[in-house]
Protein backbone atom coordinates (compact mmCIF):
# COMPACT_ATOMS: atom_id res chain seq x y z
CA UNK A 1 0.00 0.00 0.00
CA UNK A 2 1.37 3.19 -0.98
CA UNK A 3 2.57 5.75 1.46
CA UNK A 4 0.06 9.33 1.89
CA UNK A 5 2.76 12.24 1.70
CA UNK A 6 1.77 16.03 1.84
CA UNK A 7 3.89 18.52 0.44
CA UNK A 8 4.74 21.70 2.29
CA UNK A 9 6.30 23.97 -0.09
CA UNK A 10 7.36 28.03 0.12
CA UNK A 11 6.93 29.79 -3.47
CA UNK A 12 8.75 32.51 -4.58
CA UNK A 13 7.03 34.62 -7.37
CA UNK A 14 9.28 36.42 -10.27
CA UNK A 15 6.90 38.22 -13.40
CA UNK A 16 3.43 36.29 -12.40
CA UNK A 17 5.79 33.07 -12.60
CA UNK A 18 5.76 30.89 -9.39
CA UNK A 19 8.50 28.74 -8.61
CA UNK A 20 8.46 26.04 -5.28
CA UNK A 21 11.59 26.55 -3.25
CA UNK A 22 12.61 24.43 -0.04
CA UNK A 23 9.98 21.64 -0.14
CA UNK A 24 9.48 19.15 2.03
CA UNK A 25 7.53 16.23 2.24
CA UNK A 26 6.08 14.73 5.04
CA UNK A 27 4.91 11.12 5.15
CA UNK A 28 2.33 10.14 7.01
CA UNK A 29 4.28 7.14 8.64
CA UNK A 30 7.61 7.76 8.80
CA UNK A 31 10.33 5.06 7.16
CA UNK A 32 12.96 3.94 9.56
CA UNK A 33 16.09 2.73 8.28
CA UNK A 34 18.98 0.72 10.23
CA UNK A 35 21.92 -0.57 8.95
CA UNK A 36 22.86 -4.49 9.43
CA UNK A 37 25.61 -4.75 11.85
CA UNK A 38 28.15 -7.40 11.64
CA UNK A 39 27.20 -10.76 14.07
CA UNK A 40 29.97 -11.95 15.42
CA UNK A 41 29.65 -15.32 17.24
CA UNK A 42 32.79 -16.98 17.09
CA UNK A 43 34.74 -17.33 20.56
CA UNK A 44 38.00 -17.75 18.60
CA UNK A 45 37.81 -14.29 17.14
CA UNK A 46 37.35 -12.49 20.44
CA UNK A 47 40.03 -14.62 22.31
CA UNK A 48 42.98 -14.32 19.79
CA UNK A 49 43.36 -18.16 18.95
CA UNK A 50 44.09 -20.72 16.32
CA UNK A 51 40.02 -21.78 14.89
CA UNK A 52 42.54 -25.19 14.63
CA UNK A 53 45.41 -26.53 16.18
CA UNK A 54 48.48 -27.43 14.40
CA UNK A 55 47.56 -31.14 14.14
CA UNK A 56 44.43 -31.07 13.62
CA UNK A 57 44.61 -32.01 9.68
CA UNK A 58 41.25 -33.95 10.32
CA UNK A 59 39.37 -31.07 10.93
CA UNK A 60 39.08 -30.16 6.91
CA UNK A 61 40.29 -33.15 5.44
CA UNK A 62 40.07 -31.55 1.97
CA UNK A 63 43.04 -29.47 2.98
CA UNK A 64 44.76 -32.32 4.61
CA UNK A 65 44.89 -34.41 1.83
CA UNK A 66 45.95 -31.21 -0.44
CA UNK A 67 48.81 -30.76 1.97
CA UNK A 68 49.88 -34.13 1.83
CA UNK A 69 49.64 -35.20 -2.15
CA UNK A 70 50.92 -32.04 -3.21
CA UNK A 71 52.76 -29.58 -0.17
CA UNK A 72 54.12 -27.23 -3.37
CA UNK A 73 50.25 -26.35 -4.77
CA UNK A 74 49.08 -26.10 -1.12
CA UNK A 75 51.71 -23.65 -0.27
CA UNK A 76 51.42 -21.79 -3.68
CA UNK A 77 47.62 -21.70 -3.20
CA UNK A 78 47.54 -20.33 0.08
CA UNK A 79 50.24 -18.04 -0.29
CA UNK A 80 47.89 -16.57 -3.27
CA UNK A 81 44.57 -16.60 -1.08
CA UNK A 82 46.81 -14.95 1.90
CA UNK A 83 47.85 -11.75 -1.13
CA UNK A 84 51.49 -12.42 -1.54
CA UNK A 85 53.01 -13.78 -4.88
CA UNK A 86 51.92 -17.24 -5.68
CA UNK A 87 55.53 -17.98 -6.27
CA UNK A 88 56.80 -16.93 -2.77
CA UNK A 89 56.81 -20.68 -1.65
CA UNK A 90 58.80 -22.22 -4.66
CA UNK A 91 61.78 -19.62 -3.55
CA UNK A 92 61.98 -21.20 -0.05
CA UNK A 93 61.93 -24.67 -1.62
CA UNK A 94 64.81 -23.75 -3.66
CA UNK A 95 66.76 -21.61 -1.35
CA UNK A 96 65.57 -22.60 1.82
CA UNK A 97 67.38 -24.06 4.87
CA UNK A 98 66.69 -25.15 8.45
CA UNK A 99 64.72 -22.41 8.89
CA UNK A 100 62.15 -22.26 6.21
CA UNK A 101 61.96 -17.87 5.86
CA UNK A 102 58.37 -17.53 3.90
CA UNK A 103 56.68 -20.44 6.29
CA UNK A 104 58.18 -18.46 9.29
CA UNK A 105 56.92 -14.93 7.65
CA UNK A 106 53.68 -16.21 6.46
CA UNK A 107 52.64 -17.39 10.29
CA UNK A 108 53.81 -14.45 11.56
CA UNK A 109 52.02 -11.89 9.33
CA UNK A 110 48.60 -14.11 9.65
CA UNK A 111 48.90 -13.77 13.45
CA UNK A 112 50.00 -10.26 13.33
CA UNK A 113 46.95 -9.54 10.34
CA UNK A 114 44.73 -11.35 13.00
CA UNK A 115 45.39 -10.37 16.28
CA UNK A 116 46.31 -13.89 17.11
CA UNK A 117 48.43 -14.91 20.04
CA UNK A 118 51.98 -16.24 19.59
CA UNK A 119 55.51 -15.37 19.43
CA UNK A 120 58.03 -14.97 16.70
CA UNK A 121 60.25 -17.54 18.74
CA UNK A 122 57.17 -20.56 18.60
CA UNK A 123 56.29 -19.64 15.18
CA UNK A 124 60.11 -20.22 13.83
CA UNK A 125 60.31 -23.77 16.03
CA UNK A 126 57.05 -24.93 14.06
CA UNK A 127 58.15 -23.77 10.82
CA UNK A 128 61.24 -25.25 10.98
CA UNK A 129 59.90 -28.75 12.62
CA UNK A 130 56.60 -28.90 11.24
CA UNK A 131 56.38 -27.23 7.75
CA UNK A 132 53.42 -28.95 5.88
CA UNK A 133 51.72 -28.87 9.43
CA UNK A 134 51.90 -25.19 9.51
CA UNK A 135 51.05 -25.01 5.93
CA UNK A 136 47.38 -27.11 6.51
CA UNK A 137 46.70 -24.75 9.93
CA UNK A 138 47.31 -21.40 7.63
CA UNK A 139 45.26 -22.71 4.99
CA UNK A 140 42.92 -23.85 7.53
CA UNK A 141 42.58 -20.74 9.27
CA UNK A 142 42.33 -18.42 6.14
CA UNK A 143 39.23 -20.36 5.12
CA UNK A 144 37.77 -20.02 8.37
CA UNK A 145 38.17 -16.45 8.63
CA UNK A 146 37.16 -15.69 4.70
CA UNK A 147 33.91 -16.66 5.21
CA UNK A 148 30.75 -14.66 4.83
CA UNK A 149 29.83 -12.68 8.18
CA UNK A 150 26.12 -12.90 8.50
CA UNK A 151 24.70 -9.40 8.61
CA UNK A 152 21.74 -8.87 11.15
CA UNK A 153 19.48 -5.43 11.60
CA UNK A 154 19.07 -4.57 15.33
CA UNK A 155 15.66 -4.32 16.38
CA UNK A 156 14.11 -0.89 16.37
CA UNK A 157 11.68 0.68 19.47
CA UNK A 158 9.75 3.57 17.33
CA UNK A 159 8.34 6.61 19.54
CA UNK A 160 5.81 8.76 18.13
Amino acid sequence: MPEKSSYLCRSVCFRSVCVPQDCAVVMANPTVIVQPIALQSSHIQKTGQWSSGLCDCCDDMSICCFGFWCPCCLMCDTANTFGECMCLPLVEMFFGGLAPPVTFSLRSSMRERYHIQGSMCNDCCLSACCKICVWCQIARELKYRQQPQLLVNQSVNMAY
